[in-house]
């Protein structure tokens, strides 16, 4: 049954009803609920103010709606109390709430899993059930004690997954942005992959000969290009330009559209491609389509490709690719680290420097050079000591 408003006192609090509750009693008597009624873009609207056991009356009610209609005369933008308390619990979300949405968002990417699993194990126990606004770097810091235990890379990798939830959560308007700074544990185990010759002649051998020559040109231009997985995946017609031998990579891991030389391996391996997926896959865009024609997001072949190879269990076999590929640029000793940087679209040379081991002697040389001048310098500066001591023929003693 619908409930029925009574006017409480036109005259003295226009547009301010009440009704009693069936349920609630106050001073003996049923409780009594304000209600106030106004006109927004020509709708009548009711808004529940409060009860009167809870300190509401009809003077506070006229108040409540007075602002209203003030808002209404100003063309602001008028909410509702129950809208206002609805808005404020949508954006202030419980991070396991947020892990959920922001998990959703990255559904079909090949890491999501692994980084879902992480979040359950390691966050959610103790921080899933918090809102950001309670959030405190003590809550940060009770994680790093529960993973004392493991590396510092498994720590950072937790703590990263963390500081995403939360980002996204502030961008779509679930929580408000972290009031501090999550402190990061230094990793110190940047892992450089890459082929012995060896290795890089068996795996070239097994790509000539394997069935999906689709998969076999992806790792291809893996190895002689630097690109990334998910760079590869995305590849476009309209990223190729033959004419000014170029490969444009848009909305790389630096987040700038940015382009590579297109060198002459690299031009074969596309253009061989191009006639297959015209064939296969016509209506495609894309130069290494997934399932229908559609953007790619895994392939579990290139798993057999590197057993079939013989590859080491731990070769990351995409991102290994792109190392190889820097390694062996940095070991002719004819390409410098800022170039290796910008050609694998670093946005930052500290991401390049992990490459300067393997620059042949470069170091070394740098060392023995520091050596020789120090040495020179000292023996500029013991010169003149000598010749005096020579000179005056007697040294400090002498005198006494």
């Amino acid at each position: 049954m619908a409930t029925k408003y009574h006017v409480v006192d036109s005259g003295r609090w226009p547009g301010v009803y009440n009704y009693e509750s069936s349920e609630r009693r106050f001073q003996g008597k049923p409780d009594v609920c304000y209600v106030v009624a106004y006109r927004l873009d020509r709708k009548l609207r009711w808004e529940k103010v409060g009860w009167k056991s809870e300190g509401y009356t009809p003077q506070v009610a006229a108040e409540i709606r007075a602002g209203r209609m003030k808002q209404i005369r100003h063309g602001e933008e008028v909410k509702t109390s129950k809208e206002i308390q609805r808005e404020k619990r949508q954006a202030n979300r419980s991070i396991d709430d947020i892990a959920a949405a922001y998990f959703e968002s990255k559904k079909g990417q090949r890491w999501r899993r692994i980084d879902e699993n992480r979040y359950k194990k390691h966050i959610a126990p103790f921080l899933g059930q918090k809102t950001v606004k309670t959030l405190c770097s003590l809550d940060v810091a009770r994680v790093k004690q529960d993973m004392k235990e493991l590396s510092a890379a498994s720590i950072w990798g937790a703590l990263e997954i963390l500081r995403r939830v939360v980002n996204y959560g502030a961008k779509v308007g679930m929580c408000p942005r972290l009031a501090f700074v999550i402190e990061m544990p230094k990793k110190d185990n940047e892992v450089v992959e890459y082929l012995t010759p060896e290795e890089a002649a068996r795996l070239l051998h097994v790509l000539e000969c394997w069935p999906s020559q689709d998969v076999a040109r992806m790792l291809k231009l893996a190895m002689f290009t630097g690109m990334r997985r998910g760079e590869i995946f995305k590849l476009q017609d309209r990223d190729l330009d033959f004419l000014a031998g170029l490969i444009t990579i848009r909305s790389p891991k630096g987040g700038k559209t940015v382009s590579i030389p297109l060198n002459p391996v690299a031009r074969d391996i596309l253009e061989a491609q191009q006639v297959w997926r015209d064939e296969h896959f016509p209506d495609s865009p894309y130069l290494f389509p997934g399932k229908g024609g559609e953007l790619r997001t895994d392939s579990t072949a290139v798993d057999r490709i590197k057993l079939a190879a013989e590859l080491p269990k731990t070769f990351r076999i995409f991102h290994g690719l792109r190392h190889h590929y820097a390694v062996t640029l940095a070991n002719s000793g004819k390409v410098t680290l800022d170039m290796i940087g910008e050609l694998l679209t670093h946005k930052s040379a500290a991401m390049t420097k992990r490459y300067g081991q393997f620059l042949p002697g470069t170091i070394k040389d740098a060392g023995n050079l520091a050596a020789k001048l120090i040495q020179a310098a000292a023996q500029v500066q013991a010169t003149p000591v000598i010749k005096r001591q020579q000179t005056t023929g007697h040294g400090h003693n002498d005198k006494y």
